[in-house]
């Protein structure tokens, strides 16, 4: 879900979440297979939706505000960018191996997935 509101979630980093969660609401009727992968998602993005809004409102007051450009803003910037490369290039793979009807989990959110979906 991710990639299709990537475009417009860029500038703004609440618009992945929306995106995850409109998809969420409406499979949530779906088999477990598709919730719980629905629901991984909404996880993954709930996470990175602290990240970049930090650094998005850091940016605003660094292009607008009294901040300065730090290295320690440059830092959290790198790797802000990381993160999201690593989470986009995951979520191509998941999404290939889904497709294909293989169970994907991630690191730390599908222990947390397993918590929130019951079959």
């Amino acid at each position: 879900m991710s990639l299709i509101a990537i475009i417009a979630g860029l500038p703004l980093p609440i618009i992945n979440l929306l995106a995850t969660l409109i998809f969420f609401l409406g499979n949530r009727k779906s088999t477990y297979f598709v919730r719980w992968h629905c629901t991984q998602a909404l996880l993954s993005q709930l996470s990175l939706l602290f990240v970049n809004s930090a650094g998005f409102w850091w940016t605003v007051s660094v292009i607008w505000g009294d901040e300065q450009a730090t290295n320690k803003y440059f830092a959290y910037i790198i790797s802000l960018i990381v993160l999201n490369l690593i989470e986009f290039i995951s979520t191509i793979y998941s999404a290939i191996q889904v497709r294909k009807g293989k169970h994907v989990s991630w690191w730390l959110y599908g222990d947390l997935t397993d918590l929130f979906c019951k079959q």
